[in-house]
């Protein structure tokens, strides 16, 4: 699977224009590490799972890793045992006040693995950084500040486009995009494409597509099987060979505040990160 940009045309009711402004020059360079989004437009798909198994498993490969979570539910956060209800400091003093990262950073349970946490606060960003000149640009400017420490930094946005999950667009190289495999997932995947060519070409950045993964699936399940093929078939190239099964210890393990790596390192669900995160490994070298 090789994972370079995509062009899909199709109709979407947004005005760029009016979110983003007019085209604008990148800000901030983040050095060294690779900078990958996990996107989709579309709740319940398995983004946060995937986001934060994925780093668990990089760092489990040796890999310095910081997970940064971007949405105001902050389920990366408290996936990863941090509780945002006691957070002093979070990425909202990051984004609206500049705060250095290193005011709230936190390291995990996972070795190699560091947070950056969010909060419900987060959701008032938006609001705060409509008039700011930088605003899509923001959480580039603030992982530029941190990059040199990380081989990778994940980032889980949240599931819309508002100007959170822009921000993360703006500071990725790469993008994964979790796909839950439904009847609407061919149609949601080709959108979200075209979302990632309109913010190159309305931002300037350079993020392109890593790969699609599959998530939650049962292979029991005709629909699935289905669904699995077509999407194989019409973005040939781009979807990860990992697969990612529908598993009891992967929807227990938030709960405890877990990841796979910690709470069922043997199982399926298990199993299957490591697999992506290898993918990811490779993915990352072809392109470097």
């Amino acid at each position: 699977m090789r994972g370079k940009g995509v062009a899909v045309i199709l109709p979407l009711s947004l005005d760029f224009a009016t979110l983003f402004g007019a085209p604008g020059i990148r800000y901030g360079t983040i050095t060294v590490a690779t900078v990958i989004a996990f996107c989709n437009n579309k709740g319940g798909v398995g983004k946060t799972t995937t986001a934060v198994n994925s780093a668990a498993y990089l760092a489990a490969l040796g890999k310095r890793v910081l997970l940064v979570d971007i949405d105001p539910q902050a389920n990366a956060t408290s996936g990863v045992g941090v509780d945002p209800a006691g957070l002093e400091r979070h990425l909202y003093h990051g984004l609206v006040a500049a705060a250095h990262p290193d005011e709230f950073l936190h390291k995990t349970g996972v070795s190699n693995l560091h947070l950056l946490p969010s909060s419900p606060d987060l959701a008032g960003a938006a609001i705060e950084l409509v008039g700011v000149g930088d605003r899509e640009y923001r959480l580039r400017n603030l992982l530029s500040r941190i990059g040199r420490r990380y081989d990778y930094i994940l980032i889980d946005p949240p599931p819309s486009l508002d100007l959170l999950a822009v921000n993360a667009l703006a500071a990725a190289d790469r993008v994964v995009i979790p796909v839950q495999c439904e009847y609407y997932a061919l149609e949601g995947l080709a959108k979200l494409l075209q979302t990632i060519d309109l913010v190159n070409a309305n931002l300037k950045t350079g993020v392109a597509l890593m790969g699609a993964v599959l998530t939650m699936f049962d292979r029991t399940s005709r629909l699935h099987r289905a669904v699995a093929e077509e999407i194989r078939q019409k973005f040939p190239g781009y979807v990860f060979e990992t697969v990612i099964p529908r598993n009891v210890n992967l929807a227990e393990a938030p709960s405890f505040g877990k990841t796979i790596l910690q709470y069922g390192p043997y199982s399926h669900g298990a199993k299957a990160y490591r697999k992506l995160a290898q993918e990811i490994i490779g993915l990352a070298k072809a392109s470097s």
